[in-house]
């Protein structure tokens, strides 16, 4: 319940209003309630009508869950390149009240007709573009199952009222930007080649121009059929015969009983600890926790300030190149696998690793140890990030793999497919979109969840809580591995998004790095260790939020490599 004097005028009427307010409290303190005063909430996001859409359910009573609800719905309409209701993706959650730490598993699934082979022709290689850009390429859809999960287990108010920011914007539309514009460039010629996806994305088989309206009336019909049914309303009924019929349509192999089987799962987050600094990141199928402390474990061993710019570097690319190793080699669904977790978490572990870091020479990736290469062998995805004043949080990062997914959308649902089922390793001496490796570990089962890079993480010390995440692929551990590493320098959101991003992920064996990324000097200081270098675009668009402890300040702040919007905001 919620009491808010907004203003007390000396008259009869002001002071009867008051004296009876007054009782009001008196009254719900008898009883046991409380009234609720307003509190701060920090919410970042990548697109600013998700950020507003979780603010005006916040003001409508919800807490930050409702929130999350909002703000992922609002932007599988508004951000149809990096996330959707075709996709999934993992929701990492703290309850104060309690101290509970969870992370909802909505990550797709291999429908139950998959198998190992169905991406290689009959001389065991993989098909060019079959896993990326087809209905195969499309796993089984868990955000609309998360969406109703999270609302009906950690929020306040209903599903239909935490979606209805989302249908809104479906229904009316919104004005596109210019990153929508430069990610349809991306994925035009695929998007081109079925008319209704083209008819809604683009004008006459074009780009259209900045500021046009995006109007997607079977999608917000698809939301609101979500919103009145629930689960149901996507995994059975209309909507799942129509998606059905679209994937087979389109040649894949989705079935009715593979959406009425798709469940969220709970998992317990893994944790770790750097130099006071606890983490808590996502668990397996996403690979992003155990790789982060992994390699922060390993650079624990390391006086990373103790040494210049170029030896940092270094020894922060040896320490990734080890914890990507690791990844290819172990790490998969562990429904279906045994993953060594505690192994690989083990700060004795990585001790051993860090004494085989030489700060005068890189390790060629071909001598490490594993054969990876003898088993089978999303640069777009959205992250969004909310925390209030007593430290309940979300942190959540949700994908349809490349932008646009599998660039076709189920006709009558508005729903663009994902083509996550190329995060599977599919064939011997093969890399995924974003050239990882992966073994038999991470190969196609029916009913397996594909392995994710996806990083949702809290960061803490004795005096602040982070929130934080990014898109960007097999990227995104790296950024957030340097967020990380900043945080614990005692930097705050503001740096944490503009931190100078560089990556090494074992296979290819060579350091990623963005548009003045690296100094000069830095690039031929590591060329001199004995690294190849490779400059690319300013990639990533990490959303950040932080709460100091003692004060209850909260900070927020949105990559400024994106369009995204972050705000501090005190809500009724």
């Amino acid at each position: 319940m919620r009491v808010n004097v907004l203003s007390q005028k000396k008259s009869s009427k002001g002071v009867s209003l008051l004296v009876s307010l007054t009782l009001l409290v008196i009254v719900l303190s008898i009883t046991g309630c409380s009234v609720k005063q307003p509190g701060q909430v920090a919410i970042a996001s990548a697109h600013p009508l998700a950020t507003q859409a979780g603010f005006e359910i916040l003001n409508k009573g919800g807490n930050v869950y409702d929130a999350a609800v909002a703000v992922s719905a609002a932007l599988a309409v508004v951000e149809p390149s990096g996330s959707g209701l075709g996709g999934g993706g993992f929701w990492l959650l703290h309850r104060e009240s309690d101290g509970l730490d969870i992370m909802l598993d909505g990550r797709e699934k291999a429908p139950l007709a998959a198998d190992k082979n169905m991406f290689l022709d009959a001389q065991g290689n993989a098909v060019t573009g079959l896993s990326l850009n087809s209905a195969l390429a499309a796993g089984i859809p868990g955000m609309p199952a998360g969406l109703v999960y999270l609302s009906k287990n950690y929020g306040k108010l209903s599903l239909a009222e935490s979606l209805q920011p989302a249908i809104r914007y479906a229904e009316q539309g919104f004005n596109i930007g210019k990153r929508h514009q430069k990610l349809l460039g991306f994925r035009k010629t695929i998007l081109n080649k079925d008319a209704e996806t083209a008819a809604i994305f683009l004008q006459q088989g074009k780009i259209p121009a900045k500021g046009s309206l995006l109007v997607q009336t079977d999608l917000a019909g698809t939301l609101k059929q979500l919103a009145d049914k629930g689960h149901a309303g996507f995994y059975a009924g209309t909507i799942a015969d129509k998606l059905v019929s679209a994937v087979q349509k389109g040649g894949g192999i989705w079935s009715l009983a593979d959406l009425q089987k798709y469940q969220v799962v709970e998992r317990e987050p893994v944790t770790g600890s750097y130099k006071g600094t606890k983490i808590t990141s996502a668990a397996l199928p996403s690979s992003g926790g155990i790789v982060l402390i992994e390699a922060l474990n390993i650079l624990e061993n390391i006086d990373l300030d103790s040494v210049d710019s170029i030896t940092r570097k270094h020894l922060i690319v040896e320490a990734l190149r080890r914890a990507y190793h690791d990844r290819a080699l172990y790490l998969g669904d562990t429904d279906f696998i045994d993953v060594p977790v505690k192994r690989l978490l083990n700060k004795d572990y990585a001790q051993g690793l860090a004494s085989t870091l030489r700060a005068d020479k890189a390790l060629p990736s071909d001598y490490l140890t594993g054969q990876t290469e003898e088993q089978l062998g999303g640069r777009n995805t959205t992250h969004f990030s909310i925390i209030d004043a007593e430290g309940n949080r979300v942190s959540a990062t949700l994908s349809v793999n490349f932008p646009f997914g599998a660039g076709l959308v189920a006709s009558g649902t508005g729903v663009l497919l994902n083509n996550e089922m190329d995060d599977f390793a599919s064939a011997k001496n093969s890399a995924n979109g974003y050239g990882l490796v992966g073994g038999a570990a991470n190969a196609i089962a029916p009913e397996k969840r594909m392995l994710s890079s996806m990083t949702p993480t809290f960061l803490e010390d004795n005096k602040r809580i982070a929130v934080l995440g990014t898109p960007g692929g097999s990227r995104i551990i790296s950024m957030v591995l340097l967020a990380a590493l900043d945080f614990a320098a005692g930097n705050d959101p503001k740096s944490w998004v503009h931190v100078k991003r560089f990556h090494h992920q074992y296979i290819p064996d060579q350091i990623l790095y963005e548009k003045n990324g690296l100094t000069d000097d830095e690039v031929q200081g590591l060329q001199a260790l004995g690294h190849q270098l490779i400059q690319t675009y300013n990639y990533g668009n990490m959303q950040a939020v932080q709460l100091d402890k003692e004060n209850k300040e909260l900070f927020a702040a949105s990559d400024p490599r994106g369009e995204g919007f972050a705000s501090v905001q005190t809500v009724d």
